[in-house]
């Protein structure tokens, strides 16, 4: 068994103040926080050349790393070794007697397997043995699949984008939105680009992402990261391009419509699902095609200019239903005519939210982007939106949260919680 040093993992009890040391004293960098469900834990990965510090905050008073802080206080944690094989290391370690907290793994933050050994049979130490997942199983794992009545939805991802955390949150403070999304060195926070499959009378996807149009320089601007592409997430659900038969755009902004089109070999911009139609509303086509100063950097006509030369463009005016079970809802705000996608089957819900609430941090009232073109009318939306769903029990998806693709809000002595579904 060959074992290397993968990370240190610290418990924290004040993360504000952790974040004071590590990020802003020291000047490293804060990977985007992971939420692991199981075991109450938020995990933030801090890369310091090597081996990763880890800190460990837990999300829940019966998580193990509250009780170790309500024990001994917060610190050092753990020491975790990366091993090629899991179950032969952890057979290896039976066979000789050790101590095992873990009889078989179980899964750990980043997609891989983890098992614990005891402190007993380590000097005293607690030792984490991780085992890396595949990459064709870190793809299985980004495309989530869930079912509501007839319909299949499977959660897609095309990668990540760095945008100013005092834009994503509009007049909340710093010190209240960093503690759920710790902005990197230039003031940007992690956000995931999650478009939507569906698959019912038809196969349908909301949203496209990116794409990869963009040139270098904005990359840099915004951090991106399609390491996890749209197509890489579309095979590992066993689709492609050729499948969709219908693309619904929420609104024509660059990381949601980035994707709608694709350059070829000669240069020529054409769009990248060649069998679909495009469903836009009309009033969002007539402000992408007609900015102004204040939302003129949101809109890129390579995005969308290429669907109506193509002949694909279905417009919508009002809310209305696009195929059986799926209908689109305007809520405004985010844009003038942002829309959201209903999706509903044998009595249940699933609501795509998009912009009105990118975020699961977003999910509290007055938590609305400065982006916002029309603020007091996504408050408006977002106030009718989670007490009807709340009420229905409505899973919603939310298409920019770098950990969580989907969940239902709960709501308990005025405040709001998601419970996440993986």
């Amino acid at each position: 068994m060959k074992a290397i040093l993968d990370h240190i993992g610290i418990a924290v009890k004040d993360l504000p103040a952790a974040l004071a040391f590590y990020r802003d004293a020291l000047g490293l960098e804060i990977e985007a926080p992971e939420e692991v469900a199981s075991q109450h834990v938020r995990a933030h990965f801090i890369p310091v050349g090597g081996p990763k510090l880890e800190l460990l905050e837990p999300t829940a008073p019966e998580s193990a790393i509250a009780k170790s802080i309500e024990k001994r206080g917060p610190g050092l944690h753990h020491i975790t070794l990366r091993v090629d094989d899991i179950g032969a290391a952890l057979d290896q370690l039976k066979a000789r007697g050790v101590r095992l907290v873990d009889d078989r793994p179980r899964p750990g933050a980043e997609g891989a397997l983890v098992a614990f050994v005891h402190p007993s049979s380590a000097a005293g130490v607690l030792v984490e043995l991780k085992q890396l997942v595949v990459r064709q199983a870190h793809h299985e794992r980004v495309a989530g699949r869930y079912t509501i009545g007839d319909l299949e939805l499977i959660s897609v991802c095309d990668g990540f984008i760095r945008l100013d955390g005092g834009s994503m949150f509009g007049t909340v403070p710093k010190p209240l939105w960093e503690r759920k999304a710790p902005p990197d060195d230039r003031n940007r926070i992690t956000l995931a680009m999650r478009p939507l499959v569906v698959r019912g009378a038809r196969t349908m996807i909301i949203d496209a992402g990116l794409g990869g149009k963009d040139d270098a320089k904005f990359h840099d601007i915004y951090g991106v990261d399609r390491s996890r592409s749209l197509d890489d997430s579309l095979a590992a659900a066993g689709l492609s391009r050729d499948d969709i038969d219908l693309v619904v755009a929420t609104h024509l902004h660059f990381d949601h419509a980035g994707g709608f089109t694709m350059r070829d070999a000669t240069g020529r911009v054409r769009p990248a699902f060649p069998r679909a139609q495009y469903v836009v509303r009309r009033g969002e086509w007539e402000d992408a095609t007609h900015p102004h100063a204040r939302n003129r950097a949101s809109y890129i006509a390579d995005n969308y200019l290429p669907l109506m030369e193509a002949g694909v463009l279905l417009f919508v005016d009002e809310d209305q239903t696009i195929m059986p079970g799926v209908s689109v809802r305007r809520t405004g705000g985010h844009t003038r005519h942002h829309q959201m996608v209903v999706m509903e089957s044998q009595g249940r819900s699933a609501a795509f939210v998009a912009d009105m609430m990118p975020t699961t941090a977003h999910v509290p009232d007055a938590w609305i982007m400065g982006y916002d073109l029309y603020p007091v009318d996504t408050l408006t939306a977002k106030q009718r939106f989670v007490a009807d769903a709340i009420a229905r029990g409505t899973l919603v998806f939310f298409e920019h949260d770098p950990n969580i693709a989907a969940g239902y809000i709960r709501e308990a002595n005025g405040k709001r919680t998601i419970q996440p579904v993986s």
